[in-house]
Parts: structure tokens; sequence; C-alpha cells
């Protein structure tokens, strides 16, 4: 079972139990001030019964449960914004057989001070008994004040991959002008898994070669992927859309994750932008820009593109919104063409968990021999040139480390994956 920031997720029924759902439902009560919390749920099979056990045991707490039923994680949000709390039963891209909870607290994910407070077994605190009832989310209403109209009405495909975007993201496009196809709308028929970041897309890519564009969704509308005549874009390409919008919308501050491509930051100082950087993770990224005041940005890895007025957290389903609204533009185009000047390569390696900090040790004294700026915030970034960098690190989510790296060479970028990934291996087997 992972237990981040991001969240906690296991595997449903082995390592992650209806038992641990009452633990740690108790232990999140005592963060919700309110007495008042919104769940929702993505559309895995073990969906129903871990929301059933969650709802008891916060209303157990005297927490007043206010249920969306089969909802994006961007909805619950949204919704917690207005309750005080929420609770999304979802592992995101994870595999089906997967399942997991994320925490929210005054609309955004929970931060590395309350994770403790929560995975950490606390006394139960209430006496009162919660009472739950059902309700709906003004969220499509919302979003589209800020998409505003879409003009010409561009045709587009959307992925649902069988989630819980279904109901939101093809609704949502067409109420703001769009013609929708949509593919994968049910889970048992599915023709790709979860995470449209690492599935091929085939059928959505062959599907938006008649279209002007497609997006895929991961099960729990977080993720957004973008396809373009047949190519599917990389995660950081549905960000830098995303930020080109913001930017004609007038925003200016920005955050963005240690692994986000440099081509962004690039994009957003030619435009009078500023920006920061924070460790990778969506709440990360968010407790920054709550600190900075900033105005936008987003995570690269995850194609996760947030806007703070809206939601604090990856907003798949308003960007698919705000990126069909840039369509037919010479904007969509620059940006574009731009993001794709840069090549991206994100590897990952089984390392025993026990080493990790041991290797990322090993690694920084060697960076710090090898280049002139070395960036240890998150993991270990090397800055090799203007244009070129590799980042690495533990996975939030997975007993992994990750090797991100890029350049505005492709060749080069491959080299710096094979030569990084050599070195974390040769690490490995020195400090074990």
């Amino acid at each position: 079972m992972k237990k981040t920031i991001s969240g906690v997720r296991g595997i449903f029924g082995e390592d992650l139990n209806l038992k641990d759902v009452l633990e740690f439902c108790n232990n999140f009560s005592s963060l919700i001030k309110s007495e008042k919390c919104v769940i929702g749920k993505d559309t895995r099979p073990s969906g129903d019964m871990m929301k059933n056990v969650a709802s008891a045991e916060l209303m157990k707490n005297g927490i007043d449960v206010f249920n969306l039923g089969t909802v994006p994680t961007p909805v619950v949000f949204r919704e917690a914004r207005r309750f005080g709390a929420g609770l999304v039963i979802s592992s995101s891209h994870n595999p089906i057989e997967w399942n997991g909870m994320k925490f929210i607290i005054e609309g955004r994910g929970i931060n590395e001070q309350e994770l403790p407070k929560i995975v950490e077994h606390q006394e139960n605190i209430k006496s009162k008994i919660g009472s739950e009832c059902n309700i709906t989310s003004t969220y499509i209403e919302d979003a589209k004040k800020i998409i505003g109209e879409i003009q010409n009405n561009p045709d587009i495909v959307v992925d649902i991959g069988g989630g819980a975007a279904k109901g939101f993201a093809p609704e949502l496009l067409r109420e703001s002008g769009c013609k929708v196809e949509v593919l994968n709308e049910e889970l048992s028929q599915c023709s790709r898994g979860p995470d449209p970041t690492s599935d091929e897309l085939s059928e959505l890519r062959t599907a938006s070669i008649k279209k002007e564009i497609g997006f895929a969704f991961d099960l729990d509308g977080d993720r957004l992927v973008v396809v373009r005549k047949g190519e599917k874009q990389t995660p950081d390409v549905t960000l830098g859309l995303g930020v080109a919008k913001s930017l004609e919308l007038g925003y200016r501050k920005f955050v963005l994750s240690a692994d986000t491509s440099i081509s962004i930051e690039k994009y957003i100082k030619e435009k009078g932008g500023t920006i920061k950087r924070s460790k990778v993770g969506e709440a990360n990224v968010i407790e920054l820009m709550l600190q900075t005041n900033a105005q936008a940005g987003g995570e690269g890895s995850s194609g996760g593109f947030i806007l703070p007025e809206f939601n604090y957290c990856r907003e798949g389903i308003l960007s698919s919104g705000l990126i069909a609204s840039m369509l037919g533009t010479s904007n969509f185009d620059e940006i574009l063409n731009y993001m794709k000047s840069f090549f991206q390569i994100r590897e990952k390696t089984t390392i025993d968990s026990n080493f990790h900090d041991k290797v990322i040790e090993d690694i920084k004294n060697k960076f710090s021999k090898e280049y002139s700026d070395v960036d240890s915030q998150d993991g270990i970034k090397g800055i090799i040139d203007d244009d070129s960098w590799v980042l690495i690190r533990k996975s939030n989510t997975e007993d992994i480390i990750r090797v991100s790296a890029e350049s505005n060479d492709v060749e080069k970028c491959k080299k710096i994956t094979k030569d990084t990934l050599e070195i974390v291996k040769e690490s490995y087997d020195k400090v074990r």
C-alpha cells in the first residue's frame, strides 16, 4: 500500500482492505472542522463497497456526508470548497484491481503535515452521528463560465476510458459549442487501460484523424491526454496548451513542478510571465501556488493543468474545454509546434525502497561533480545546458525510482536517459 500526499492506494482485498478504509476515515474525521464532507467515486468495481464503508465511518464520527455518486475527481474537489472537506474513492490511473482514497481539506489535497494524522492511528473523537444525503454538482455550469462560448463548433472525439468523466466531459464540451463523438463510455467494454498516458490509445488515434482533436481521460477524470491528427501528444503538451490559454486570459504568475518541460517555462517567460518550481506532485504544486498566490500552472508528467481560482487539483475536464476553445487559432498551432520542438523521456527502474535514499545521495555526489547546476529540492536534478536537464526522484505512488530527461535534441535526450539509468543501477549495486 502507498501512503502519500496523493492519497492512500493499494490492491483492493490484498494490501488495501475495508479495515484500512475504516481506520483512515476515522483519522480523517479529526481534520474536518466543518463537520461536512462530500464524497464521490470513480467506476472501479470496488468503489461502491469502499464508498459505503467510508461514509458510514465518517457519519459515526459526527460528519454529515454529501454523496455525489460516480463523478470525476475535479467535481469532488470543486464541491469540497463549498462543504469544507471531500473524499474521493479512486486510485486514479492505477490498474483496475487497485483502489484508494484522496483526502480534501478546504478544497485542496492534504499536505505533508496532515498526512501523518491520517495514516497514524487516532482514537474516535466524536460521539454524535452524522447524516447522509445525495447531491448534484454545478460543476458543468461553473466550468462553462471559465471557458466561454467555443466558436466554429469544432468536431471532437472523447475517449472516456470507462471512467467517471462520462456525464461530464462530453456534456461540458457540447454545451460549450462542440460536436462530440464519445468512445469507451462503459468500463466493461473499454478497449484500453485506465491510464491514457501509458496506453497506445489506438481507437482514439484512428478516430481523431477525421476530427479536429481527441481527448482521453483516466478513470477519475483528472488526467487528460491530447491526440491530434492520429498522433498522441506528450503530457507536457496538455499542460502547455492549458498554460497558453491562461496566458491568453491574462494570467502571469505560474508554478510548475520540477519535472515539467523547460519549453513551458520558456514560453511563459516569452509572454511576460513568471514561474516558480515546486517538488513533483499535484499537492506540492498547489501548496506553492497557495504560498505565492500563483494564478495557474501544473505538473507536466501527468498533463495536469491547474487553475486555482476554479479548483485546487489537476483539471482534465476543464482543460479539455479550454484547449477546445483555442482550436482554429494561431495560438493553438504556435504552442503545439513550440512544445514539439522539445523532447521528454520519462523512465522508471525498480529499486528496493529501503535503498532509495542511499541511491539518491550517491547520485547527488556524482551530479555535483558533473553538472555546474544541481537542484536537490525534489530528488536530484542536473541542469546540463539551457535546453537540457535530467531528474532522478522517488515515486510518490510506486516502489520505483523515476528518471526524467529533456532536450531540444531527441538523440541527446535518449543518451542522457540511458546514461542516467546506468548511473542509478551502478549506485544501487554500490549501496546495497
